[in-house]
């Protein structure tokens, strides 16, 4: 007679560029993961110390003034518990948004202007360690082209392809290989549609008209993606964890306006519209069938 073996723990880790954008890309995801017993982790890239106060009730609040770092570390420590995930810093300085004709210069030593070898050992180290199965992260243009964003989507790259290989990134740990890299679709103009045409059925105003009209589909902080170049492969079902999802971007109180635009549709209406969130599976090393309804297919 054989021992019984219990299968691995589930694992998912999913790589950000600052604290919020975990509360506002795939956040109901890891809530509902989370809740299942799944093992949920987020990286987040830069201590979001550039990041503007958004939200106008926050304009005179002292902490962010004196120490945004320490400010939004409150704010991310707050979301995490909320969503029920596990969080690390990688540890690297948020590189702002440049603005202006010409663009300025990235300050010196942030984090978009690291040589990528030295930006992805921390996220192999933690890969090693913490040993998912899926990683979630940004495609090429991060979602939205904000520097930090693309090199978010870069060093995951790189830890996905490089954390198996015990050859690379020597003394980050014993090599672990990810099963599945996926490119999460929080500005899938399919969903931003669907929104639309419900709300105008219903006799609402529609936020998303003059986007839609233009393919400007803005995010929580009003910045502009490119139109996504990637199909949804994957869509979880989770709109009862859409609630969770908007208390945890509450949390982080400096970046989001509780009366701003990502509110402007209820929850309610959201997860009776378009229950899920929408994913690209880009890369697999276990047999795949697309399409799936579990980042998780094929693991389990």
């Amino acid at each position: 007679m054989t021992a019984s073996t219990s299968p691995a723990p589930l694992r998912l880790l999913a790589v950000h560029a600052h604290p919020d954008d975990e509360s506002s890309k795939g956040a109901a995801t890891m809530a509902m993961y989370a809740a299942s017993g799944v093992e949920v982790m987020v990286a987040t890239c830069t201590d979001g110390s550039r990041g503007d106060i958004q939200n106008p009730a926050m304009a005179d609040a002292p902490h962010p003034k004196r120490d945004m770092a320490g400010a939004r570390r409150l704010e991310m420590q707050e979301a995490a518990r909320i969503l029920g995930v596990k969080q690390r810093w990688i540890g690297f300085v948020d590189s702002g948004l440049p603005e202006g004709d010409p663009l300025p210069a990235l300050p010196k030593g942030c984090f978009a202007l690291q040589p990528l070898a030295r930006a992805a050992a921390p996220l192999v180290r933690l890969v090693r360690e913490f040993r998912p199965q899926v990683i979630l992260s940004y495609d090429e243009n991060g979602g939205y082209p904000h520097p930090d964003h693309i090199m978010a989507h870069k060093v995951a790259v790189e830890a996905f392809e490089a954390a198996g290989d015990p050859s690379k990134y020597p003394g980050t740990g014993e090599a672990w290989e990810p099963s599945k890299l996926y490119y999460d679709r929080a500005f899938s103009p399919e969903r931003f549609r669907a929104l639309h045409f419900a709300l105008e059925e219903a006799g609402l105003q529609s936020p998303y008209a003059e986007r839609l009209a233009a393919w400007l589909e803005a995010d929580a902080e009003g910045h502009t993606p490119t139109v996504p170049v990637h199909q949804t492969t994957t869509q979880v079902d989770c709109g009862d964890y859409f609630e969770v999802r908007d208390e945890a971007l509450r949390a982080h109180r400096t970046q989001v306006d509780p009366l701003g635009f990502f509110f402007a549709v209820s929850a309610e209406m959201q997860a009776r519209v378009w229950p899920w969130e929408d994913y690209t599976l880009v890369k697999s090393r276990i047999p795949s069938e697309l399409p799936e309804k579990d980042l998780f297919a094929g693991i389990r």
